[in-house]
């Protein structure tokens, strides 16, 4: 059964109970606006990331990772962090850490850091920089109000990186959580699936 527009609305205010007044540290002394991933403060969502408004936010969960060339599948935690200073683009940060099968951490992993850039014609430019040596440039576009799939234009790795030539994502929300699935094709591999996570907001 599909809730109502009134449920949905009282579940989201359920939901920022416990959110809505957080947010990332602040800097008293910077002399430009501070990075915010909270809609309520700093400075206003530029009109251009208004198709993006929804992903704001500081969200943390659970996923699976696994691919034909890993021994996995294997659990991590992330935190995903989107915020934005005021223009016309979004920051994107975000960092993992692999789980043992009673959800104890075994070791920080993963690492990636980048900015969603919005065009006129409703294109989404992702670039994203990974700890493994890995850049990304990705393109797409949202599917409707609360979901966002993009795919890779460009690959450009360091001599030691892995041999990634391709990669998909799909973002969507999920009754209030942040949903996401990654297919990839490297090492020799097909584009087949590689990690999915589902984040709940913790600030914003």
């Amino acid at each position: 059964m599909t809730a109502s527009g009134d449920e949905a609305i009282a579940a989201a205010e359920k939901r920022a109970e416990s959110t809505r007044g957080r947010n990332l540290p602040l800097w008293d002394d910077l002399p430009i606006p501070n990075d915010t991933a909270n809609l309520r403060e700093g400075p206003n969502l530029n009109d251009a990331c208004l198709a993006l408004l929804p992903l704001v936010g500081v969200w943390r969960g659970e996923g699976e990772v696994d691919y034909p060339t890993i021994e996995g599948p294997y659990k991590f935690a992330q935190q995903l962090t989107i915020s934005h200073d005021g223009r016309p683009f979004l920051i994107h940060e975000s960092r993992s850490w692999l789980l043992d099968e009673d959800g104890n951490v075994i070791r920080p992993a993963a690492r990636e850091s980048g900015f969603w850039r919005p065009q006129e014609d409703d294109t989404i430019e992702l670039l994203l920089t990974h700890n493994t040596g890995i850049v990304e440039l990705y393109y797409g576009k949202p599917r409707n109000q609360t979901s966002w799939e993009l795919g890779t234009d460009a690959v450009i790795r360091t001599a030691t990186a892995k041999d990634v030539t391709a990669a998909q994502r799909l973002y969507g929300l999920i009754e209030g959580s942040l949903g996401y699935v990654e297919e990839r094709a490297m090492a020799g591999q097909e584009m087949q699936p590689h990690t999915s996570a589902l984040l709940r907001r913790v600030a914003g």
